[in-house]
């Protein structure tokens, strides 16, 4: 496996837009969306329900405790391994400011607000880049050895490769942090690799956010799942009071039982839907798809991506451009799983566009 390590300055290694993010591709337009990885038809009525109803404490400062109770019971862990945040955004910085690392590694492509947060606090940072003609799978032993703060994302924004566990493990020993972003986790059926339970990994951080499965990113909601004396690092460092009460409110409903079953009941949607995404783009020759693809989005490979996109705007849809992760290039494109009747339409939206491409990029 050819699995490069680079720095971000390094003569060659490119320039990357890392604070672009998929709504970028939406705002202001009424456009049927596939660049943002938020499940459509969210937040469900009961849960819109029960954020209304914390409204009315409002004149009272937050109380995360029931909150941060309810995600220990929810993994089976003590609170003191349960940190909530504003997002898996705020752990990303409060983890580049708190935690001590001197040769921090972001493996790539992934989410960018790792390192663009690690780059922010003043870190230096190395890049391991996972290589297409591999699918993107990882390879522990291509992650320095002197790295004392790893992160991955599993499943994997935007390659939606689902890294197994035992290869994970790998990364950790003593001395080094291992981050994990789970953000995507309870969008796989059973959620298969998970870590987001264990203890006896050193090191282990793990991310989790209630963004794309329940549709609160305007609300800001994520937690971390770490050792004690880890949480207690990055709990020092939040400003007093970082979760607001009805995202507090939001965090306790969606791990409750039945929240837990939607969830559940979603990603088996989820994976039905996304094979039907899959078998159709496969239908084109132009278009290679990562496979297997395992989180509620996947990425595909295309000459022209760049006009495609464009002109897919004008036909009413958004996807997310590609050439602004680490590791991809213009020729990329991330598509949002949707339900069959929308993805049917981009379906034929996507042949439309095509068309347009000349020839010989076709």
């Amino acid at each position: 496996m050819h699995t490069p390590t680079e720095r971000p300055d390094a003569p060659g290694a490119g320039t990357h837009d890392l604070r672009h993010h998929g709504d970028a591709e939406v705002r202001g337009r009424d456009l049927t969306d596939l660049a943002v990885n938020v499940r459509a038809d969210t937040p469900p009525a009961w849960l819109k329900a029960r954020i209304a109803a914390s409204l009315g404490t409002l004149a009272a400062y937050p109380d995360g405790r029931p909150a941060r109770a309810a995600v220990a019971a929810r993994h089976g862990l003590p609170v003191e391994r349960v940190l909530l945040t504003a997002g898996a955004a705020e752990a990303f910085v409060l983890i580049a400011r708190a935690l001590p690392a001197c040769c921090p590694v972001v493996i790539h492509p992934q989410f960018t607000e790792p390192e663009s947060a690690l780059r922010a606090a003043g870190h230096e940072v190395r890049r391991v880049l996972l290589s297409a003609e591999d699918d993107f799978r990882l390879d522990p032993t291509a992650v320095p050895e002197d790295a004392d703060l790893v992160v991955v994302g599993n499943p994997t924004n935007p390659t939606s490769v689902l890294h197994p566990a035992a290869v994970l493990e790998k990364l950790a020993r003593p001395g080094r942090t291992l981050v994990v972003d789970e953000a995507f986790m309870d969008a796989v059926p059973g959620e298969r690799e998970a870590l987001c339970g264990r203890t006896d990994i050193p090191g282990l951080v793990v991310l989790r956010s209630l963004t794309k499965t329940w549709g609160l990113a305007g609300l800001r909601i994520g937690y971390v799942l770490a050792a004690p004396e880890t949480i207690r690092a990055l709990e020092e460092a939040q400003p007093l009071w970082p979760v607001s009460s009805p995202a507090l409110a939001a965090a306790e409903a969606c791990m409750e039982p039945r929240a837990l079953t939607e969830a559940a009941a979603a990603a088996e949607r989820i994976a039905v839907d996304r094979a039907h995404l899959v078998a159709g783009l496969r239908e084109f020759t132009e278009v290679r798809v990562v496979e297997p693809a395992e989180g509620p989005f996947v990425l595909v490979r295309l000459e022209g991506a760049a006009e495609v996109r464009e002109r897919l705007r004008a036909l009413g849809f958004a996807a997310r451009r590609g050439d602004t992760f680490p590791g991809l290039g213009p020729q990329w494109l991330r598509l949002a799983v949707r339900d069959r009747a929308t993805t049917n339409r981009f379906l034929q939206a996507f042949d439309q566009a095509l068309q347009t491409l000349p020839a010989v990029t076709r």
